[in-house]
């Protein structure tokens, strides 16, 4: 099977439509409890409890799209009620290093953004994008 680079520019590109399921801060946050629970699973209840802010609705199509994407494996107890534990795939284990370089980029430069951020931006450059487009900045 050959492979070939998508255009990320192209909504239909495939890459891109994975970069968008995997760019999000609750996919990464799943993928670093399981890989911290590695070679164990993780009830979905832990898994709320260890990322504060997740609503129940939020983690559950978070964990199908992982599920459906063959990042995480899903695994159903016949109790009443059902217990279902997560875990990691061979392939979302492929994504713990990639997934940390990145958190590692973030910490190192949060406070370099942050203080971007709290000045505005670079005013200069944007005075100096809508001067030659014409614009005024509002």
């Amino acid at each position: 099977m050959t492979t070939h680079r998508g255009d990320l520019f192209d909504p239909r590109c495939p890459t891109r439509q994975i970069l968008d399921r995997l760019g999000t801060k609750w996919t990464s946050m799943i993928i670093t409890v399981l890989a911290a629970a590695e070679p164990g699973e993780v009830r979905f209840a832990e898994l709320r409890r260890r990322m504060p802010g997740v609503s129940a609705k939020m983690l559950s199509t978070t964990l199908k799209e992982l599920v459906a994407d063959g990042l995480v494996g899903r695994a159903v107890l016949d109790t009443v009620p059902p217990q279902v534990s997560y875990r990691l795939t061979p392939l979302g284990r492929s994504l713990v290093g990639p997934l940390a370089v990145l958190r590692d980029w973030a910490e190192a430069h949060a406070a370099e953004i942050d203080d971007h951020r709290a000045r505005g931006g670079d005013a200069a450059a944007r005075a100096r994008l809508d001067h030659r487009s014409g614009s005024s900045s509002t």
